[in-house]
């Protein structure tokens, strides 16, 4: 039976990989907001509508993107725990989340807020005293898309107290006793168990994803499982092995249940059973095609390059400032009297330029910007030309994998 101890010596490169993929995902949704039907900080005049194949694109990732990113953080605060005891993890955890959350939501979300009402205020200078006035959308205190980064510190507290609990010989007979099952076809969606019936029991009482936290809790649950599991399932190299193995069947089972989420609530009887049927398959959705991503990245993305490495450091930077950035740029751009193909391209190309060149020239070098956006206070001598071998593989040392 694999041990915790002997899992940890490895890095597991196509976590990180997945992690880069998913945050420019990330990116790439908030430049389609600008341009779909739902609400957001800015808008094109034109817009695609509902049903749309924007719509159904932006649907389909919204399902299980975040939920597999929550889930590969969950796996890299397995090979992140080491030796930490709790004490040490959260004062890990309060470096790399609390610090970047309170300096992002008096600097980053006030950007968004003003840009969205800039109407009712003379400059972002003004709009801070109005700062803590109501909750947004009514109001202008919001931490926007910090959301997940908060989240993710509440999960830090909550398991914390179980530290010693996940590196025990028990953590290790419950895990080897789950990978048999994980073994077998489709034994993964054991995990679709606890998730789909604590959504059937949250859904009711907490309808939407608002993202604030006190009256967000089914959303909150349905992460913790995504955590857990990745904290569970990607810690076990025979789990992840049976997962690469079924990729083809998770991704067969990946487009039937999003037909199913897509066509079917749709064509039920009453409100309420459709309700229940997208909750059901939304989740499918999500594990289904979080499993699939896994699978794939296992087979295909476990190798390491140098510039893995100057992404892996660069992309929780890029995730806390990207999306004032486009919320700034697309602010001036959607004015432009040009078609809309080109507004999407410039808007992309402008809002990535200056991400990958704020967090290159203005935080990289500098340890105070470093500690404040997450990273590692380091060197200078350490750092390291961006030139310099950026698809050489590299050996690295350093097991931490932790968003």
């Amino acid at each position: 039976m694999e041990t915790s101890e002997q899992n940890k010596k490895e890095r597991q490169y196509y976590i990180d990989w997945l992690r880069i993929i998913l945050i420019l995902s990330v990116f790439l949704f908030h430049i389609g907001m600008i341009f779909n039907s739902w609400e957001w900080h800015v808008k094109n005049d034109i817009i695609c509508a509902d049903k749309s194949i924007l719509w159904y694109i932006m649907v389909f990732l919204g399902r299980w993107r975040m939920p597999l990113l929550i889930l590969i953080s969950g796996a890299g605060t397995y090979f992140a725990l080491g030796k930490r005891t709790s004490r040490q993890y959260l004062g890990e955890r309060f470096k790399r989340l609390f610090v970047p959350l309170l300096v992002g939501v008096f600097t980053l979300v006030p950007i968004q807020v003003y840009i969205e009402k800039s109407a009712q205020f003379d400059s972002l200078i003004s709009f801070y005293p109005h700062m803590f006035e109501g909750v947004y959308p009514s109001g202008n205190f919001s931490w926007h898309h910090l959301w997940f980064i908060a989240y993710l510190l509440f999960i830090a507290l909550l398991i914390s107290p179980f530290i010693n609990f996940f590196k025990s010989w028990h953590f290790d007979l419950f895990v080897g006793k789950l990978r048999v099952i994980v073994s077998k076809p489709f034994g993964a969606n054991i995990f679709l168990i606890p998730l789909i019936l604590l959504q059937l029991l949250l859904r009711p009482y907490f309808p939407e994803n608002t993202h604030g936290f006190i009256d967000d809790w089914a959303a909150i649950v349905y992460y913790i499982i995504f955590f857990l599991s990745g904290f569970i399932l990607l810690s076990n190299k025979s789990m992840v092995e049976s997962i690469r193995k079924q990729k083809l069947s998770f991704l067969a089972e990946s487009v039937i249940v999003t037909i199913i989420m897509l066509t079917v609530p749709y064509m039920a009887g009453s409100e309420k059973m459709g309700n229940l049927i997208w909750d059901v398959s939304e989740a499918f959705v999500a594990w289904s095609c979080s499993l699939t991503a896994i699978g794939f990245a296992k087979q295909y993305l476990n190798f390491n390059t140098n510039f893995r490495k100057l992404a892996n450091e660069a992309i929780y930077p890029f995730y806390l400032f990207h999306q004032p950035i486009i919320v700034v740029v697309a602010y001036f751009m959607v004015q432009w009297d040009i078609a809309i193909l080109w507004k999407v391209l410039l808007i992309t190309v402008t809002s990535f330029s200056l991400s990958v060149a704020i967090y290159w020239f203005l935080i990289r070098p500098f340890n105070v910007l470093r500690f404040v956006f997450g990273m590692k206070w380091i060197k200078k001598e350490s750092h390291k030309s961006f030139r310099q071998g950026m698809l050489t593989p590299v050996v690295i040392t350093n097991k931490n994998q932790t968003l």
